[in-house]
């Protein structure tokens, strides 16, 4: 069983604060595209697709905006060119961390996250410098009061899951990436209410920032990050021990 760190509480409020920023559809269109492009047009046959379509529903992307960013993808609607990249991080603390980033302009998205690292305490590292420190992991939310645990374990562990803890709102189940949809359907067939499920990158050992200061300056540049037009996902290793992220939320 893993630890839980409040900072999963920080990052469910801020996803809800994300929803309203305008910059957010278009995110979730792009990765729609991308997904599209690189897999085909069907969800059944695509789990990026599907994750990246469920995402979009979540916080109410009209299905004709998700229709269109199929088809751009598998180019019924013209061709598209967008690059993905990511970029590997020195954060403050030393924390690491991975920028995946989708561009139509690699030559202006560099430069510009370049300069937010420099504002905000981090800097590039080298290529390597910083993916080992993350496992590529399928990652499932299941959300409900009164979750008979052990029930939910067995059946986890008889559908590919790893490992699996608890949170505020019910359990993370984790597996292999060629697991993710077999546990899933699992999950949805026993009738638990699963909330989210993706492809993510999960530190091997965490890195606790237990200093006030120290913690605000590692969720500025994280927040920079997201708030990235270009940046689609940011990953990072950094652990917030639960009295400093309620002093953290208090302010």
């Amino acid at each position: 069983m893993s630890g839980h760190s409040k900072w999963a509480n920080i990052k469910h409020r801020k996803a809800a604060q994300d929803a309203k920023r305008g910059n957010l559809f278009q995110k979730l269109v792009r990765a729609i595209i991308i997904a599209a492009k690189d897999g085909g047009g069907d969800p059944a046959m695509n789990m990026r697709l599907k994750t990246a379509i469920e995402r979009a529903k979540a916080v109410s992307v009209p299905n004709d905006n998700i229709t269109r960013a199929i088809k751009r993808g598998t180019g019924e609607l013209g061709d598209i060119s967008y690059d993905e990249l990511t970029y590997e991080v020195i954060g403050p603390s030393g924390i690491a961390v991975l920028v995946n980033v989708m561009t139509d302009n690699r030559n202006r998205t560099t430069p510009e996250i370049r300069a937010l690292l420099a504002r905000n305490g981090g800097q590039m590292g080298s290529e390597g410098s910083v993916a080992w420190m993350f496992d590529r992991k399928g990652v499932i939310e299941v959300k409900g009061k009164n979750i008979d645990e052990d029930e939910l374990m067995t059946l986890g562990l008889d559908s590919g899951m790893s490992d699996m803890e608890a949170n505020d709102e019910g359990f993370t189940l984790y597996c292999e990436p060629s697991d993710l949809d077999t546990l899933q359907k699992a999950l949805e067939d026993a009738k638990y209410v699963v909330d989210n499920a993706e492809v993510s990158m999960i530190a091997k050992t965490p890195v606790e920032v237990s200093d006030p200061e120290s913690a605000r300056k590692v969720l500025r540049l994280v927040d920079a990050l997201e708030e990235h037009d270009d940046v689609q996902n940011v990953y990072s290793n950094f652990d917030i021990p639960d009295e400093v992220a309620s002093k953290i939320e208090e302010e």
